[in-house]
């Protein structure tokens, strides 16, 4: 009877502690950032100037909500932090020894998970390999496959508790990557399509993991992009609509701000935030889980971008990492020649302009090509006359492009422009239509800005003298006059085209849907690639030149400059505000 007395005891006091567990709330605040391209430290160090956002401001705001949330705090990133400023290259290639910094940042700020981007697989093996290695938190990539194995390459999710809630979170990469980096720097690895793996992960986790919560952390973005028979280079509100069970979808990649939900085909409301680019925003949102009798749970999810640009910086973040940024800041000081005049990426949107035609010459220079395509890769910057430094080297190309020179016939040639140049300006019926091809006004699209197509892709050329004559249709706009050398063009004939591993891979489509070359047969026309990336040529040319003075080519123009000249005056003004 004493031992039967005890046991109904112990089973009083246990009781309402269960039954406390079940009528349980949970509130978890959720923080990513994504497409921070070295942004980690309140300096640019490419223009040599204060720079808003960063992660030493998300870094403030982080700790101060960890004084409120606790362990409830989840902190998340969504790749590409491997390329974009001085101090992500420094300790990809120039001192490799030391740890990352990509890596650090990430461990001192406590981050729980991180997916991969495209710009962190374009760093190669050996960078991103050590990177994966020296991060603390788990990274993510259920559709990065291991072909040796056919497994995953990374996690492809993880399992938070807090407070006895079970979250899970499901990485997935944008599966373009073929299309724009060459095999070597992805050996061994595929990258599957983003709905049919989500699709297969989620049925895993619900029957193996039993979450209360789902989260997708996607470096993929809204819609759009590079769609083909296989896959949606940007899939993340695909995956939001098709694939029920996610609670709350992070994602990024297209550094286009974004905060709204979609509503899945089982009825259920998705809230899906993208807090675009560099660190200027985090996406922030709070989920409420109630936990009642029977197992039974409810949840809500509410979430928004939040601007970092204006906070405190972290100083406590800044001493940490004061020896990192002085050793990146004595590297980028480094002065390599002068030049004569001030060059502008503004000017290539509108005609031949000596900053293209500079990226033109050494690429021409460099690999005896006959011909250069190039496109701005920086909406609206410069290099200012007088001394050049490292530093300056990143305006001119921000990522680790290669250089490459493909074999293409002079038809392939013009087409590949024809198809730029449909992406870049409007057909004009009238001398009062725009030249540019825009889009509704808003430059909030990081990668667009103000035109409809990205600014990347506009692609002219060096090596031939040519019109586009904005008044024909689309396919019909380029008329190649030349070779600049005098010699006449012939669109039967072999060229070798130089251009940089971007675009020699097939990205942005220009020589697969533009010029008609398959994909497939793009590694065989490849005819030179350099070993190193084509920044450490440019820095290389122009210390030995010591001192240039660019200009403009004015290989080629738009016509008929009666309703181009004033057309372009017009927009840009409306661009640019000159």
């Amino acid at each position: 009877m004493k031992h039967f007395i005890m046991a109904l005891m112990a089973l009083s006091l246990i009781t309402p502690i269960q039954t406390m567990a079940k009528n349980k709330t949970v509130t978890l605040r959720v923080v990513q950032t994504s497409d921070v391209h070295g942004c980690f430290f309140p300096y640019d160090f490419i223009n040599r100037k204060p720079l808003n956002g960063t992660l030493a401001r998300v870094s403030t705001y982080v700790k101060e909500l960890r004084k409120e949330y606790g362990k409830n705090l989840i902190l998340l990133d969504n790749g590409d932090i491997l390329q974009g400023q001085p101090t992500c290259y420094y300790t990809n290639y120039v001192n490799p020894k030391m740890p990352n910094v990509a890596a650090s940042v990430i461990n001192y700020l406590q981050y729980d998970a991180q997916t991969m981007g495209n710009h962190d697989v374009e760093t190669g093996h050996s960078v991103y390999d050590k990177w994966i290695k020296e991060v603390n938190c788990d990274m993510l990539g259920a559709n990065i496959i291991d072909t040796s194995t056919g497994k995953p390459y990374v996690k492809p999710y993880t399992i938070l508790v807090r407070d006895g809630v079970r979250i899970a979170i499901l990485g997935l990469l944008t599966p373009a990557i073929p299309h724009w980096l060459n095999e070597k720097l992805w050996t061994g690895l595929r990258f599957d399509e983003m709905v049919s793996t989500a699709r297969k992960w989620m049925d895993y986790l619900q029957a193996n993991e039993h979450p209360d919560v789902v989260i997708g952390l996607f470096h993929s973005g809204t819609e759009g992009g590079i769609t083909t028979d296989e896959y949606e280079e940007d899939a993340s509100f695909t995956v939001a609509l098709e694939v029920p069970g996610f609670d709350l979808i992070l994602y990024g990649h297209d550094h286009i701000q974004y905060s709204g939900s979609v509503t899945n085909v089982a009825g259920k409301q998705v809230v899906c935030l993208d807090p675009s680019s560099n660190a200027l925003n985090v996406a922030d949102a709070t989920i409420t889980v109630k936990k009642g009798r029977r197992g039974k749970v409810t949840k809500e999810v509410k979430g928004d971008v939040v601007s970092m640009r204006d906070r405190a910086i972290d100083q406590d973040f800044i001493n940490h990492f004061q020896p990192a940024i002085d050793s990146v800041k004595t590297y980028v000081d480094r002065k390599i020649g002068r030049f004569e005049n001030t060059i502008y990426t503004r000017d290539c949107y509108f005609g031949s302009a000596a900053f293209t035609d500079f990226i033109h010459d050494l690429q021409l220079s460099l690999t005896g090509a006959d011909i250069s395509f190039n496109a701005p890769l920086s909406f609206n910057t410069s290099i200012k006359a007088g001394d050049v430094y490292v530093s300056d080297m990143f305006n001119l190309y921000r990522y680790e492009n290669e250089l490459y020179v493909l074999r293409m016939t002079g038809e392939e040639v013009r087409k590949h422009l024809e198809m730029s140049y449909d992406l870049w300006v409007n057909t004009m019926t009238s001398a009062d239509d725009h030249i540019m091809l825009l889009n509704d006004g808003s430059n909030d699209d990081k990668q667009r800005f103000m035109f409809k197509n990205l600014a990347f892709n506009f692609d002219s050329a060096a090596g031939i003298d040519y019109e586009v004559d904005v008044t024909k249709p689309d396919g019909q706009k380029v008329r190649i006059l030349r070779m600049s050398n005098g010699e006449p063009f012939d669109e039967h004939k072999w060229y070798k085209v130089a251009m940089n591993s971007y675009r020699g891979n097939g990205g942005g489509e220009l020589l697969i849907r533009g010029a008609g070359i398959p994909k497939e047969e793009i590694p065989n026309r490849i005819i030179y690639q350099s070993e190193r990336d084509q920044r450490h040529y440019l820095m290389q040319e122009i210390e030995k030149a010591g001192v240039l003075n660019p200009q403009p080519h004015n290989n080629w123009r738009f016509v008929p400059e009666e309703w181009t000249v004033p057309a372009i005056k017009r927009d840009r003004k409306l661009l640019f505000g000159e």
